[in-house]
């Protein structure tokens, strides 16, 4: 079951930053959502994407992270699970 989302904008460099980041961290398979496609998520998102959720525990991680912080944001839920 994929439990990571990558919230995320066509044409943004800084998703692709990211996308790069989750390769480096080997985060688990995720699905990538793009705001653009849902008013809601557009007004929740934002300026903020990209954004990393957790769909188990509902915890995000906003951009800008690195592979440390992406590390420690799945082992935690690892952790606790």
């Amino acid at each position: 079951m994929v439990y990571l989302v990558l919230y995320q904008r066509d044409y943004c460099h800084l998703c692709d930053q990211a996308m790069g980041v989750l390769a480096q961290a080997r985060a688990p398979d995720f699905d990538s959502v793009w705001v653009d496609d849902s008013a809601e998520l557009a007004e929740r998102y934002g300026t903020r994407v990209p954004v990393l959720r957790d769909l188990r525990d509902g915890r995000e991680l906003d951009w800008p992270f690195d592979e440390a912080a992406v590390r420690t944001f799945i082992e935690r839920q690892s952790a606790e699970g």
